[in-house]
């Protein structure tokens, strides 16, 4: 497993809550979920290239 770089990030109530409820429907932790959104988010700018950079997606729940 990659070694994983700890740091603080201070959010504000209303965000942190919409990730809770995000990272649940999701079945991931908040980190896990931020941590997603930022891959997502670099990749999709073209600022992350790698083995990393391409992670395979849950599929969705078809049922929805």
């Amino acid at each position: 497993m990659a070694e994983r770089k700890p740091f603080l990030l201070r959010l504000d109530r209303d965000v942190h809550a919409a990730l809770e409820r995000w990272a649940a429907e999701e079945l991931r932790s908040v980190n896990g979920q931020i941590e997603y959104l930022v891959r997502r988010a670099l990749v999709e700018a073209g600022r992350l290239k790698g083995p990393r950079a391409v992670r395979r997606e849950r599929p969705e729940d078809e049922t929805r």
